[in-house]
Formats: C-alpha cells, sequence, structure tokens
C-alpha cells in the first residue's frame, strides 16, 4: 500500500467532527407564544450536537445539552400568568431571543370541518371580525399534513399570532368563540392550537400503534407499516385485503371482480359522460342525490413499447375516495379531491389492451371521477402520455356496506393526522383539549365508542394524564323525521354523552339544537363557544354549576307511565313553544319497536304516558339525526340526545 493511501485510510478511521448547527427555538416557541402556566416548561429547540444551552424566561434559568441528534430539551420551572416576557438563549457565541411571550392557558382544538371552520363563516362576522382584538388571545394553526409515521417536528413550521382581524379570519371559530367567552370568567392569556382536518375519522387522529394494542385494526396497522418503506406493495397488499371484503359483501357472486380483466363484467355498466363530473348532475335520477359506491372502468391499447415505458396511471380528481387498479393490481388510493397519480410497477400492463378499474365512494353532497377527461392517461418514461378510454360506470345499490379506507389516508386512514399534527407538539403544556369530530363516523356509532375513549387516553399519554377534555356532541343536520327510527348520528351523539360522562376530568357540550337541517355546518359557533366555556369552568376550573344543561339520571316504571329523573337543572325545567315537551320516544326490546310518546313536566322529572299493553325498555330522546327537541333548563341549556332503559 502507498504512503499515501494509508495515510487516507487513516483519516477515514477518525471520527467525523460534530455539525455546527445554528441555535434555534421549536417554532411552538417563537414569538407571540402562549406557555402554560403553572406547569414546568419544556422549552425545545435545535443547536450544535453537544453543546451546552442557557435558556431564561423572566427570572428563571435552565441547562440543557445539545443531542446528537441536534435537538435540546430545557426544562423552567413553573410560572404563574403573567407577560409579556422574552424567551432567550445562548450557546457559546450564539444567542437567540422569542419576544412577547405570555404565560396563561393552552387549548388544543381539533377535529374535523365544524372544528375547522372559519370565523369569517360564522354569524355575524363581519363584526366579529371588526372587533376582533385580543392582545391576550393568541391563535397558532397547524398546517395540515398526514404522515405514515410519527413526526419529531413539523413539516410545515406553525407560528404564533395575536388575535386581530386578520389572524382570526381564518381561524378556528369553535376554539377563537370558547377563548374568548372563557375569558370573561377566566382572566388570564389563552393560547389556541387549532389541529384540524375536514371530512377526518377518529382512526386518523390516534397515535401510532393504539390500536393495534387495542386488538383493532392490526392488518390495516401492517399494511401501513409497509406503505412507509415501500408504497407500492403496501398498495398490492391493500388491494388484496380490499378484494376480500368486496367478496363478503352480501349478493356478489364468486365472478363478480371488476378489477379483473379476466372474468366477464357482472352487473349493469353504462356509458358515463365524457365529461365526466360529479355523477349528481349526469342527468340520471338514481345518481341525482346518491351518496354510495360507484364503481368506473375505462380501457387503454398500449404497444409492447408503450407498456414497456409505463410509469404512472393519472386518473384526474376524485371525490372523496378512490380505490384503483390496472390490469388487476391495486395501484393506490387516496382521500380528498387532489388528482391522483400512482406509479405503476414494472410489468403491470402489457402489449395491447389493458383495463383501469376505480371504485369511487362518496359519502357527502356531489361524488365521483371528477376528472377532466384529458387528465386521465398513461404516463411513459419518455414524458409522452396515452389517454385512457372511455369510462364506463356501475352503481352499487344505496343500502351497500361502506368499504375500507387505506390506512395511509390523510383524513381517513389510520394516524395519519396524529403522525403529522399532533405528534411534532411532543409534550407541549396544555391546559385542555377540545374535540369536535363524528360526522365522518356516524356509520360506526358503538365502535365509535370505544375509539373515543382510546383517543383520551392517547391525549393523556402524551400530554399529561390529568388532561381535560371537552367534547362537542354533534349537530343535527338532515331532514326531520315524522316516525321514530335509527339514526347513525343520534346512536353516536349518544355514544359521545357516555364517553364524557363516565370521567371527571371530561365534559360535554350538547349542539343538537344549534344544527341546521340542510347544512352541515351550522354558523352559530358563538353558542358553541359558550357553552364549551361553561363546560370547562365546571370540569377544569371546579365552578359549581350545572356543565351542559339537564342529564336523565333515571327512567323508572310507576303505573301507568315512566318517570324520567333530571340532574343539573338550574332555574327548573321548561318546554320551549308548547304546554309539553317533545321528541320522547318510548322503545321495547326489539329493534324497530320505538314510538313517541306524551311527555309532561312534573318539577325536575318528566312523565311518559305509557299505552296499555306496551312493555317500555328504553326511553330515547332527541332520536333522530336533525331532531325537534323542547326540553331546556330555565337558563336555556337543552337536554341532550340519550337512550337509557326503564327500570
Amino acid at each position: 500500500m502507498k504512503p499515501m493511501s494509508r495515510v487516507l485510510m487513516s483519516l477515514a478511521l477518525l471520527p467525523l467532527p460534530l455539525m455546527a448547527a445554528p441555535l434555534q427555538f421549536d417554532s411552538l416557541f417563537g414569538e407571540h407564544a402562549v406557555l402554560q402556566r403553572d406547569q414546568p416548561l419544556q422549552v425545545r429547540g435545535q443547536g450544535t450536537p453537544g453543546a451546552q444551552v442557557d435558556v431564561q424566561l423572566g427570572a428563571q434559568h435552565a441547562i440543557a445539552k445539545v443531542r446528537g441528534d441536534g435537538r435540546w430539551v430545557a426544562t423552567l420551572p413553573a410560572q404563574s400568568a403573567g407577560g409579556p416576557f422574552v424567551l432567550s438563549a445562548r450557546s457559546g457565541g450564539e444567542g437567540v431571543q422569542a419576544r412577547d411571550i405570555l404565560l396563561g392557558d393552552v387549548w388544543l382544538c381539533s377535529g374535523q370541518s365544524n372544528m375547522e371552520l372559519q370565523v369569517h363563516r360564522t354569524l355575524d362576522s363581519r363584526s366579529e371580525l371588526l372587533n376582533a382584538r385580543h392582545d391576550d388571545i393568541r391563535v397558532l394553526t397547524v398546517k395540515q399534513e398526514s404522515s405514515p409515521v410519527p413526526r419529531a417536528s413539523f413539516a410545515t413550521a406553525p407560528q404564533w399570532q395575536r388575535a386581530d382581524t386578520d389572524s382570526v379570519r381564518d381561524f378556528s371559530a369553535a376554539c377563537y368563540y370558547f377563548a374568548r367567552e372563557l375569558q370573561q370568567t377566566v382572566n388570564v392569556p389563552m393560547g389556541l392550537i387549532n389541529a384540524s382536518w375536514g371530512g377526518s375519522r377518529i382512526q386518523a387522529w390516534l397515535g401510532a400503534g393504539v390500536l393495534g394494542k387495542a386488538g383493532l385494526y392490526a392488518d390495516e396497522e401492517a399494511v401501513l407499516a409497509r406503505y412507509a418503506k415501500d408504497p407500492a406493495q403496501a398498495a398490492a397488499q391493500w388491494g388484496r385485503i380490499w378484494q376480500d371484503w368486496w367478496r363478503q359483501q352480501p349478493g356478489i357472486a364468486a365472478q363478480d371482480a371488476p378489477w379483473d380483466p379476466k372474468l366477464p363484467a357482472q352487473g349493469e355498466w353504462a356509458a358515463a359522460p365524457a365529461a365526466l363530473g360529479a355523477w349528481e348532475h349526469w342527468g340520471v335520477p338514481e345518481l341525482a342525490a346518491f351518496d354510495g359506491l360507484v364503481w368506473f372502468r375505462a380501457e387503454v391499447e398500449l404497444t409492447a413499447e408503450q407498456a414497456k415505458q409505463a410509469r404512472t396511471l393519472a386518473i384526474g380528481s376524485a371525490d372523496e375516495i378512490d380505490m384503483t387498479w390496472a390490469n388487476g393490481r391495486a395501484v393506490g388510493s387516496s382521500n380528498g379531491g387532489e388528482p391522483r397519480q400512482y406509479a405503476l410497477p414494472p410489468g403491470t400492463l402489457q402489449a395491447g389492451r389493458n383495463l383501469v378499474t376505480v371504485a369511487v365512494l362518496d359519502t357527502y353532497r356531489d361524488g365521483g371521477l371528477i376528472g377532466p377527461a384529458d387528465a386521465q392517461a398513461i404516463l411513459l418514461a419518455d414524458g409522452s402520455r396515452v389517454p385512457l378510454g372511455r369510462w364506463q360506470y356501475r352503481a352499487m345499490p344505496r343500502a351497500f356496506a361502506s368499504p375500507p379506507r387505506a390506512p395511509w389516508q390523510s383524513a381517513t386512514g389510520l394516524s395519519t393526522l396524529y403522525n403529522g399534527m399532533i405528534a411534532p407538539l411532543g409534550d407541549f403544556g396544555l391546559r385542555g383539549a377540545l374535540w369536535y369530530q363524528g360526522e365522518s363516523n356516524t356509520f360506526e356509532p358503538e365502535l365509535y365508542g370505544r375509539l373515543l375513549r382510546l383517543y383520551r387516553q392517547d391525549l393523556r399519554r402524551q400530554f399529561g394524564a390529568q388532561l381535560p377534555l371537552l367534547i362537542v356532541q354533534l349537530a343535527g343536520y338532515g331532514a326531520p323525521s315524522t316516525q321514530p327510527a335509527e339514526s347513525g348520528s343520534a346512536a353516536l351523539r349518544d355514544q359521545q354523552r357516555r364517553v364524557a360522562a363516565e370521567d371527571p376530568r371530561s365534559g360535554l357540550a350538547v349542539a343538537v339544537d344549534i344544527g341546521e337541517r340542510t347544512d352541515i355546518h351550522p354558523a352559530n359557533k358563538q353558542e358553541l363557544g359558550r357553552r364549551l366555556a361553561r363546560a370547562a369552568r365546571h370540569v377544569v376550573y371546579g365552578e359549581a354549576l350545572a356543565p351542559s344543561g339537564p342529564v336523565a339520571v333515571s327512567a323508572t316504571r310507576e303505573g301507568a307511565a315512566v318517570v324520567l329523573g333530571f340532574d343539573q337543572i338550574e332555574n327548573g325545567l321548561v318546554a320551549y313553544s308548547a304546554a309539553r315537551p317533545i321528541g320522547f320516544e318510548l322503545c321495547g326490546a326489539a329493534a324497530g319497536s320505538c314510538r313517541y310518546a306524551d311527555a309532561r313536566i312534573d318539577g325536575a322529572r318528566v312523565v311518559l304516558d305509557v299505552p296499555d299493553g306496551f312493555a317500555s325498555a328504553r326511553v330515547r330522546y332527541c332520536w333522530a339525526d336533525s331532531p325537534v327537541c323542547t326540553l331546556y333548563d330555565g337558563n336555556g341549556l337543552p337536554a341532550g340526545p340519550f337512550e337509557i332503559p326503564v327500570h
């Protein structure tokens, strides 16, 4: 070996020097932040590995050492509410500062579109925005980012802002109005973190591994782990799971596999309009108000050279969830309205005829393979493209089961929103959490109750065992009922009620009466904010007040009547617009046995008349998608929906 070679080899074996990195705070500790009072403060940042960092807030100091990954955490003693302060850090000759820091109460506001709904979309929003000047309310919106694995930091760093006309315009209205109302009795700075995503299911907000440990979604979690390493293989694996689900559905014949080009097409297929667009606007009566599953299939002819060069399948936008195959191989699945482009593994396509199949699930308003048609093609390695042929479609019956969601999907997957939007919060100090979600889970109310308990446990694992959780019970939405009927929304509301009632650190804000029949996003978020603040005053701050309105605690058969006992009443029970309250149902033990009941108020009780010979096993109240319910207390708080057994 030459002498110079020996020298170079020796140098290669020496440990690499630690790379210098600029000293900085994590974005959560940036200017205008609110940090949680009366708790030790875990201040985080980045710097040069091995370096010492001196952190100061007001008169408090702490020392931290930068870890090998370049991150540091300094623990400052708890401090009472106040400010503004300067948060500073020094390391070697470097120094950084974050000015205008307040100490107060910090709230995490999370959920789906009703938590996301912005202030500018609420009642009297013009006046609300003109008067939105609250220097001691600070807002921070987490950018919508999903991830198949937990992230240590945000993909896009969020920034704290003072609450003013500009910053609250697009901020969560429920969160903002809650804090504004709460400050009338809890006079400390309020920090609001909005991490929400319209259309999201609760499964997406649960931490990685939580569902698997609870014995749920084991196959899906395995696919998600594969997706983080090899999306194409994960898509193929998920396709097999989806296909197994399809074959198990009632009425599906053994040869009914729309994705398989080797099998004859089953069912009734028709030509889709060339322009595509939402199927509600095709002029087909059966699809004019259709929410459910529709199959699409198109053929494309390729030469041998084109098949060899095929790299990507583009199908344009879909609303709202697609499952896509090419020649029988599952290549992708997404949710939301973004254009779909799926990688084609080598050998997926062939010379001659090729079949592209897409199953589209829509659950709300417009749905379909939106297109446009000129965006749908096979993209080749040389940059050229081969357009897909004309689409055919096949609609499944309206009552057809809802298919499983791919676990990597942003809003409907498993842990994806937790990974991208909650995990990066680390152990940032919180006073409590607000949760407004459930519309996307109304088809599985029993499971939802279990998942909501897991969600609460998961929050407390990350942010502290005593973290309070305030739950918004779903607002009314949909056509009013004329006969007692089953309702997924009502059953989910009852699960929300039960989960909140079983835990002294949880509260419920009843919202069924401030919903809108024709809009799933009710605009009266001001009243919702008042009710959330009232629940917080009781659950979090210990005020002796009724937190959410009259609560049914018993149902007892007394002769020819069933008597309901109520608790948490202030200023008595009242019925609006009539001498008697409405919305009560008496039910037997069997499904479908419910009937409306005449009711009257008797002090703190409600008495229901029982028809002769009717065996009452249950009482339901406000049990419909969009019920009319008239029982309140003298403070104007509604009795919430419930189902309880008769004793």
